[in-house]
């Protein structure tokens, strides 16, 4: 029988100063160990999941898509000092995966209290196409076990059966060296067997190979602000947080096979999708008469006699180009979007900047007062912006006056609906300047 494990307990990067684990290392390395399978459950977030995704994807590995999410004891709408518990989420299936989004969502939107949390009504909400496991010892079933508490730790585990179905539902058992571990896992194997659920054997997988450990170790020093050398600061027991092959799964459980096989059976009913290539537009609405290539149109010949004195055939020339790559391409909506909202700046007294980037050099934009460089004058060149050889969307970049950048916001959530409208993240990442400041700092360094 072929022997197939999946560690469906998996923190990369994106648990931030937590995970040290780059998603192309971490997948290169489950490639070399002939895995086929692979999860990722980022504390509380998702910020991951595509790059992850694409990753497995090119090295032929099946993606995982789930999240640890943080558990408040009580309402997530509450912000109180309660505390919070740990609980491993894995999306199935598409709906799955869009209602894991909706739960983190939540966490981050309306729950967050120091970390982003959520309750179980949110879980019994979006529930549907999720596969639910106990967590680590900061589980809210472990820590009833902890407690002593197992009347406690058997209503939990029946809450959690009817809110997730007792298919999907898995008691996660670890083994880190921690006398808690051990402690758990025993309970875990009887309740497993009371309940008739499946055991689901995982490694908390904080970095990619054990020779990472240290480099974690200082990670979790720079997030607590603690130096390595200082004895009460959070630590991992050990370095064995890491991706562990098949062969050192089976020496630590080998008494439990089926919590091996069990991860790889999970791993073969999560079936995500991401489709990536669609644009996915709102649609500009256009005044009666028109379509949005039409319309765009009337506003670029609307604007020549404002905009050039003199109407010559190399303006002309220009914009029947550009406008026939922008149709062609299917982005004449896109550029109605972003005259709209510039528009309704210019219209309410909020400062817009005159243009940057490549967009300088469409004259489209510069007709419909996107920018404000007139693009023949300075021979810039609309395809360094656009030409049909390229994969991306366009990006025109707009400066927004900061005191009255959430007018503009608000507007736009109202004209195109908020399910429509989405802020973008940036991360902050350690170049070498920062890191070397900041692992000295952790080393104790002056």
């Amino acid at each position: 029988m072929t022997k197939r494990f999946t560690h469906l307990h998996v923190h990369t990067e994106y648990s931030l100063l937590d995970g040290a684990s780059k998603i192309p290392e971490l997948v290169a390395y489950a490639k070399e160990l002939g895995m086929d399978s692979l999860a990722i459950t980022d504390h509380g977030a998702m910020y991951g999941a595509v790059e992850f995704y694409q990753e497995c994807t090119k090295a032929g590995i099946k993606p995982i898509i789930g999240c640890e999410v943080y558990l408040a004891k009580g309402s997530h709408l509450e912000k109180n000092n309660r505390g919070m518990y740990h609980l491993i989420l894995l999306a199935e299936n598409d709906t799955g995966y869009h209602n894991l989004m909706k739960i983190v969502s939540i966490g981050q939107l309306e729950g967050f209290y120091y970390k982003p949390r959520v309750d179980k009504d949110v879980l019994r909400t979006y529930h549907e196409g999720v596969i639910c496991l106990s967590a680590c010892v900061a589980g809210e079933v472990p820590q009833m076990i902890l407690q002593d508490n197992l009347e406690g730790a058997r209503r939990c585990i029946q809450e959690y059966i009817d809110i997730f179905g007792k298919d999907n539902y898995f008691l996660e058992i670890q083994d880190h060296d921690l006398d808690e571990e051990h402690k758990v896992s025993a309970e875990l194997k009887q309740l497993a067997q009371e309940f008739g659920l499946g055991l689901v054997a995982t490694n908390d997988l904080h970095y990619v190979q054990q020779k990472d450990a240290a480099a974690q170790d200082i990670l979790l020093c720079i997030q607590t602000t603690s130096t390595v050398d200082e004895p009460d600061r959070m630590r991992f027991n050990n370095d064995s947080y890491y991706l562990k092959s098949y062969d050192e799964m089976e020496a630590l459980f080998g008494d439990c096979p089926e919590a091996l096989s069990n991860t790889a059976k999970i791993a073969d009913r999560c079936n995500v999708k991401m489709e990536f290539g669609h644009l996915l537009l709102p649609e500009f609405p256009v005044p009666d008469g028109f379509d949005a290539v039409s319309y765009l149109r009337h506003l670029c010949e609307e604007a020549l006699p404002k905009r050039y004195e003199v109407v010559d055939e190399k303006v002309r020339k220009r914009l029947d180009f550009e406008l026939d790559i922008i149709n062609t391409m299917g982005y004449a909506c896109y550029f109605l979007i972003v005259w709209d909202f510039i528009n309704y700046c210019r219209s309410h007294d909020i400062p817009v900047g005159p243009g940057r980037g490549s967009a300088a050099g469409s004259i489209v934009a510069y007709l419909l007062r996107i920018t404000n460089i007139e693009p023949l004058r300075y021979h810039l060149l609309f395809e360094r912006f656009l030409n049909p050889e390229r994969v991306s969307m366009p990006d025109i970049d707009t400066d927004f006056c900061y005191v009255k950048r959430n007018q503009v916001l608000d507007y736009v959530v109202r004209r195109y609906g908020q399910e429509r409208v989405a802020q973008i993240i940036t991360f902050g990442t350690l170049q070498a300047r920062a890191a070397v400041r900041d692992v000295g700092k952790a080393l104790g360094m002056s």
